[in-house]
């Protein structure tokens, strides 16, 4: 915040675009933490962070702005800085009712209740804090899943793999795109599944139900592409609930076999993504200013 508003004594007046560009060649920002995105993906982090502090100078009366996307400094905002302040904080901030009242929202028929902000949070934007939040959930979530499939029936876990990878874009239907094979004839194949809707090709698939602290190693690779071989088959997904080990990961099969390998945390995750085995507990909708909507003329 404090070298925002430095910006703004020194331009007078600019634009937020033109404050983010001044700020990122005063830190010294490369092009990737430039466009370093927020966890959700949504926003450029840089950006929502000079975006924010705009937000909480403005409310604090340090900032305004005469014509529409563009910010000035304020005397209260020159005043603060002949100050010689050496960081400006939302402690700082709170000197000025302004801000106090921003920070505090009053319910319907309720008394104004105040915003508890901890510690660790003083410096990230909103969206952070809710990004972050919702990574935890997410991977909290993940865990359970992980857990709870760790321990389902070999047979269960063969066909929630194949209904997974259906969800992902494969085959069509669970009838028409893919199924278990099982345990007794399989030769190393626990199911398989079509490319497409239309079946031109044939991926298969080995499933294996391990707890985490059995890794799958690089044979288990050498006899799935081994399996594959046996089928006349090219490609193949090595699902675990597990972990592959580093000579697993960097294993890679001399002939045009292809494989996709697929970890107990990646298939937790996407399970989340594609809405299986779990279902939406709530849905918070984040909204910005529409810009076009108030152009005139």
């Amino acid at each position: 915040m404090l070298p925002l508003l430095k910006v703004a004594e020194n331009k007078r007046e600019c634009t937020l675009k033109e404050a983010i560009e001044i700020l990122a060649d005063e830190f010294n920002l490369t092009e990737q933490e430039r466009t370093e995105l927020l966890p959700s993906g949504q926003a450029f982090l840089f950006s929502n962070r000079v975006g924010w502090s705009r937000t909480y100078l403005k409310k604090a009366g340090l900032l305004d702005s005469h014509k529409r996307g563009t910010i000035s400094i304020t005397p209260r905002g020159l005043a603060l800085l002949k100050t010689i302040p050496d960081r400006i904080d939302n402690k700082t901030l709170k000197q000025y009712p302004e801000f106090l009242e921003f920070q505090n929202y009053k319910r319907d028929g309720e008394s104004t209740t105040s915003i508890d902000v901890a510690p660790e949070t003083e410096t990230q934007t909103p969206e952070e804090i809710i990004d972050n939040a919702y990574q935890r959930i997410r991977k909290s979530l993940a865990q359970e899943i992980i857990d709870t499939v760790t321990s389902l029936s070999p047979s269960f876990f063969e066909r929630l793999v194949v209904e997974l990878l259906v969800k992902m874009g494969y085959g069509g239907s669970i009838k028409d795109a893919g199924k278990a094979v099982g345990k007794t004839n399989d030769e190393g194949i626990d199911g398989t599944i079509k490319e497409d809707k239309l079946g031109l090709d044939i991926i298969y698939i080995q499933a294996k139900r391990w707890q985490a602290g059995n890794t799958v190693g690089r044979p288990e690779l050498h006899k799935f592409v081994g399996a594959l071989a046996g089928q006349g088959a090219k490609k193949g997904i090595f699902i675990t609930t597990s972990t592959f080990t580093k000579d697993a990961r960097d294993y890679t099969p001399r002939n045009e076999t292809k494989i996709v390998l697929i970890d107990g945390e990646e298939l937790a995750q996407l399970m989340i993504d594609y809405n299986l085995g779990v279902s939406s507990q709530r849905t918070y909708e984040i909204k910005r200013l529409d810009g076009d909507y108030f152009e005139e003329g």
